[in-house]
């Protein structure tokens, strides 16, 4: 072989590994960006907004992988999505994909002058699960949120709910009425009406830190961290909706809702409860529901997702995985 025949080899060679070279560099390129892709799609993308059919824009908060039973938080009045933290974060840690949003007026969402009743609360919610196609799915509600989770579970939950938890909540009815003579007097509501109108800020400084997680009892030592986390939840959210979502969540009657659901469902409530006093609320639901739970916790509080939130959480859990 003459020279000019082995430098052409050595080229051919050359040119050769060049190539397996590049081939090889292209391949862990598209393997990278595949494992990439691969990860995007196996988490979700942590926050968001859906407009609701009405135009309103509601915010959500979306956590935790996309292949993880989803749980749905329905907040309480007047805070937002922020108060279930602990909860997202318990369950997070457990593989859980983790759904909150702003109610309509709360929050991060839109400050509209209608639609705050529960129904349109209820097609807010169909428009968040719609939007993130989640399907059998465990809704947790708080008090108000109880419920917004009620109404949505009866109207738009087929299909889509497969279990549901109520947590202090306001069903089956709040107010006094004929049918309902175990209810509060109208008048305990249009105090809080005419406190929030005078002086929002502090009535809701008054709410956190007195009732709400039972801090007025005696012996009871007062988180300030929680009463100034609930009272910025709720100065964030708007007057107007905070002033009509009080007869939403004490003049709705749900009562048909609850004979037409289903599914487990798990009623906690605090005996001490304030706000929601329990026989009124958690013993009649538990009768009206088809197939439910009832676990009623000596000497704790309306806000006992926060103050006991270990063990609220330990309790769903079980619920859940039962």
């Amino acid at each position: 072989m003459n020279a000019r025949s082995i430098a052409a080899t050595r080229r051919n060679v050359m040119a050769g590994t060049l190539t397996l070279a590049a081939a090889t560099a292209a391949m862990s390129v598209k393997a990278e960006s595949a494992d990439k892709k691969k990860a995007t799609n196996d988490t979700t993308q942590g926050t968001g907004y859906v407009t609701a059919k009405d135009g309103t824009v509601i915010f959500y908060k979306d956590w935790g992988p996309k292949n993880g039973k989803p749980i749905v938080f329905h907040h309480g009045w007047p805070l937002s999505s922020d108060d279930w933290d602990n909860q997202a974060l318990f369950f997070l840690s457990k593989g859980y994909r983790v759904v909150a949003h702003d109610r309509r007026g709360h929050g991060r969402s839109s400050q509209v002058s209608e639609g705050h009743d529960m129904d349109h609360y209820a097609s807010d919610v169909a428009a968040v699960v719609e939007h993130l196609d989640l399907r059998n799915a465990v809704h947790v509600g708080h008090s108000t949120g109880g419920g917004e989770a009620t109404r949505y579970t009866a109207k738009h939950g087929k299909g889509r709910v497969s279990k549901l938890v109520l947590i202090g909540a306001v069903p089956p009815i709040m107010v006094k009425t004929e049918d309902n003579p175990g209810g509060l007097p109208i008048d305990v509501f249009d105090g809080f009406r005419a406190a929030l109108a005078a002086n929002r800020s502090q009535f809701y400084y008054d709410v956190a830190s007195g009732p709400f997680y039972g801090f007025n009892r005696d012996g009871v030592e007062a988180s300030n961290a929680m009463i100034q986390n609930w009272w910025r939840q709720g100065m964030t959210g708007a007057a107007n909706a905070h002033y009509l979502g009080i007869k939403a969540f004490s003049e709705t009657d749900f009562t048909e809702d609850l004979k037409s659901i289903d599914v487990p469902t798990l009623v906690l409530h605090g005996d001490d409860d304030q706000v929601v006093p329990v026989a009124d609320s958690a013993v009649l639901s538990a009768k009206l529901l088809k197939n439910s739970t009832l676990k009623i916790y000596k000497g704790l509080p309306h806000g006992m997702a926060t103050t006991h939130a270990d063990l609220i959480n330990s309790d769903i859990l079980s619920f859940i995985e039962d």
